[in-house]
Order: C-alpha cells, then structure tokens, then sequence
C-alpha cells in the first residue's frame, strides 16, 4: 500500500488500463482513491508492472513526473523469467513513486532498436523524459533499488 504521508500530490503518469487499453493520466497523489479508468471504469492497478508498447513508449515516458523503469524483455527468455518476480516486488513497493513498465521486445521492436538494446533482458530508468541508469542482464533486487535510487535523486 502507498504511503499517502510521503507521496506529494500532483505527480503524474500516464498508464494503459489493463482491461480496455485506454491511456489515462493518473495522479499518484491520490491513490488513496483508487483511480480508474476513464473509458471503462474498471481500476488502475498501480502496484504491478504496466506492459508499454512503441505506439505509446515515448508518450508514457515524457509525461511521468516521477521516475520509470522499463524492463525490455521477451516470453521465450530465460534470465527474463528469472526477473519477472523481482519486478512486480519492485512495482508493489514503488507504487506511487515510480511507474514500473515493461516492453515486450518480440511485439514491440521499434522501441529497444531506438534505444539500442542488444541483449536482454535491459532494464532502463528515466526521468523527466530521458534515460538516467541502465542495467543489462539478470540482477539481484538490491542491484534494481540502486538504480531507482539514483533516477529518485535526480531532480526532474
């Protein structure tokens, strides 16, 4: 669960309702209420990781106020699976601080050839819009709060 204490108000992200796909605009600062989406009313689940695609990458990253750490990654991979549960830790306990997304390599090639991912999984932060940190490979989670940490210390 979000601490409402120690998330300001008036930080935002644009996400993908899991249900009908519609973009929303979300602030984390309200989470206490639990935001939903605009087109089908269903919740907006912000403590897990949101699948990104090219069609909306650049949108999704250039209008978080907060920092985003995208997992470029593909079903068939190995060291992939192995993160897969790190993340959505990573997501639960960043929910409201940090927008945790993935982009499936496989369906979205357009995104990781741009950002010249040539293994995976990768796994890159941004803030304000651009890239801050990158990791390749499997990691442990501390190696992953590291990375948060400094996109977090970077004003936006």
């Amino acid at each position: 669960m979000v601490d409402q204490a120690t998330t300001p108000r008036g930080r935002h992200v644009t996400v993908r309702c899991l249900f009908c796909g519609t973009l929303n605009r979300v602030d984390l600062g309200r989470t206490d209420v639990l935001p939903k989406c605009g087109e089908c009313a269903r919740p907006i689940l912000l403590d897990r990781p949101h699948p990104v695609t090219d069609e909306e990458f650049d949108r999704v990253i250039a209008e978080a106020e907060v920092p985003v750490i995208v997992d470029f990654y593909a079903d068939w991979c190995g060291p992939c699976k192995v993160m897969a549960p790190i993340f959505d830790e990573i997501a639960a306990e960043y929910a409201g601080r940090a927008l945790v997304a993935k982009l499936d390599t496989d369906r979205n090639q357009q995104t990781p050839l741009r950002f010249g991912i040539r293994g995976i999984p990768t796994l890159i932060v941004f803030r304000g819009g651009g890239e801050v940190a990158r990791q390749v490979g499997a990691v442990p989670k501390p190696q992953l709060v590291e990375l948060l940490a400094r996109a977090e210390s970077i004003a936006a």
